[in-house]
């Protein structure tokens, strides 16, 4: 099917839609987190995950709780308690991800030289 100035982006790549819910700057990490590490405070998302900010954390697991890809349990006991777990849906996407782990491994070294390739004009 050919794109024409009428057809939508989700038309023209129906993955777009995916693209953009999964692959966002800091979910991957935090799915791939839940899911190789399992259940988890917030604490330890942070630890395990480096660069995120507190606020950018809360506002993705938000996000991730919203669009059904993760768990959130708040534990009423003192000091309150809040863990976080992959759901079923964001587990689905595990193959997903090992197909991409595995494809770099192999692909990234190429496109290292490819990079190497272009910018010194080659």
């Amino acid at each position: 099917m050919r794109a024409d100035a009428s057809t939508t982006p989700e038309q023209a790549c129906p993955i777009a839609p995916v693209v953009d819910l999964v692959f966002s700057r800091w979910t991957t990490p935090i799915l791939w987190a839940l899911n190789e590490f399992g259940r988890q405070r917030f604490v330890e998302l942070e630890r395990r995950i480096g660069s995120i900010t507190p606020k950018v954390l809360t506002q993705r697991l938000r996000q991730l709780e919203r669009d059904g890809l993760l768990t959130r349990t708040y534990h009423a006991e003192v000091p309150p308690r809040v863990e976080y777990e992959i759901s079923d849906l964001g587990r689905s996407l595990a193959p997903l991800f090992a197909t991409l782990a595995d494809w770099s491994t192999e692909n990234l070294p190429k496109v290292e030289e490819a990079r190497s390739a272009y910018d010194s004009g080659s």
